[in-house]
């Protein structure tokens, strides 16, 4: 039998021009990710074609499935036959996605699912960016839950954040969602690759004995993940359980003591989740907050801003989900701004968190752009930012 490679052996550390979906994928290698189930879907299908080729040299299993439902349910398999698993798809397979997003979070599966958003509703323009799977990556699912969502602006990001998305999800047992937009996943930078020795991997705890509960906690604790095979006593099922497995769907105290376990282990545990940026101008008058590749756009929208006496400060979200609400009014009010403006590709929606969380404090105002998947430009934000002045 062959020898596996190792990630170095293919990708040598250094620096690399990559498109983001290459990156994203070489990111996953480097994270440990042995398997990956998907099927194709523009714009996402550049890293189910690089796992294809590279996967199985580095000694995972690579397989297409026949569609999206049977991909995430694949890589929740896997994760429970004890390899670190990942999926890639764009808006439609997403929502196809849903039903096995939920399954993962009732039986704190960790997985990683890429969604390389496309502008939609339904087949949409397929491979023109949008930003319209934002609210569905955190309440595609029904009832109550939490999961990740990291949003990656640069090549470089969707390497490293890829590798972050893993060590968390082993870490909450959770899913995390990677959220590019088209243009982060089709864009060409250079990428450092490191030497994958330094890569830290957070991997999820094993039982101590077969008999030890394998579910539930209380957000802060969380049961150890026992690999099937391995001699563990495991039930595994998306009906409400106890810690042991065992079905209890007509006790409503046993449902909620599990379902506030899944949300707080989310939500108690945000301080160590959330990545953000703060840049741009002291004493600014107006705050952006922009997320993916309209991020790119606003940090120019400052200069320019600059030129002309308009001073800016920018909050940039990388974790979208959990909210990083007590950050965002910290920003809001350190920096004493008249107005915030949020820039997004859609119709608004990230926006409507934005207003929740900062109505109290500042007046929040919404640029949305959608349609043949064209860019917010830095001079259209400036633009808009010198109508919001004359108005506030």
């Amino acid at each position: 039998m062959a020898t596996s490679l190792k990630v170095n052996d293919l990708f040598p550390p250094g620096r690399y021009l990559l498109m983001g979906n290459e990156a994203l994928a070489i990111g996953a290698l480097l994270a440990d990710c042995r398997f990956f189930a998907g099927y194709p879907i523009t714009p996402s299908s550049e890293i189910m074609n690089f796992m294809a080729k590279y996967l199985p040299l580095v000694g995972g299993t690579f397989i297409q499935m026949e569609d999206e439902l049977s991909s995430i349910m694949a890589i929740i398999g896997a994760s429970w036959a004890g390899v670190r698993a990942m999926t890639a798809t764009s808006g439609p397979g997403f929502s196809l996605m849903q039903e096995g997003l939920g399954y993962a979070v009732m039986t704190e599966t960790p997985i990683v699912l890429v969604d390389v958003m496309r502008a939609g509703p339904s087949t949409g323009q397929a491979t023109k960016s949008a930003q319209g799977d934002v609210m569905q990556a955190r309440w595609g699912r029904h009832g109550d839950q939490e999961v990740i969502v990291l949003a990656p602006a640069f090549a470089q990001e969707m390497l490293d954040l890829t590798i972050e998305a893993f060590n968390l999800a082993d870490l909450y047992r959770v899913p995390v969602i990677i959220l590019p937009d088209e243009i982060v996943g089709h864009l060409e930078e250079v990428v450092e690759i490191p030497n994958e020795k330094s890569v830290t991997k957070v991997k999820c705890r094993e039982p101590k004995t077969p008999e030890e509960p394998h579910f539930g906690g209380d957000g802060i604790n969380i049961a150890p993940f026992p690999t099937l095979g391995k001699g563990y006593n495991v039930l595994v099922t998306g009906s409400t359980h106890d810690e042991k497995g065992y079905r209890k769907t007509q006790d409503p105290l046993v449902h909620r003591k599990l379902v506030w376990h899944l949300v707080n282990k989310v939500r108690k545990n945000k301080d160590k989740i959330i990545k953000y940026e703060v840049s741009g101008e002291d004493n600014a008058r107006i705050g952006l907050v922009a997320y993916g590749s309209v991020y790119r756009a606003a940090r120019e929208a400052i200069e320019l801003g600059r030129e002309e006496g308009i001073k800016i400060a920018l909050f940039r979200p990388i974790t979208l989900w959990p909210s990083p609400e007590e950050i965002l009014r910290k920003f809001a009010e350190d920096t004493g701004v008249d107005a915030i403006v949020v820039p997004e590709m859609n119709t608004g929606m990230y926006v409507l968190e934005i207003e929740r969380i900062l109505k109290d404090i500042v007046p929040v105002y919404a640029l949305n752009k959608i349609g043949g998947g064209e860019p917010i430009s830095p001079e259209e934000i400036i633009g808009y930012v010198k109508k919001v002045i004359r108005g506030v």
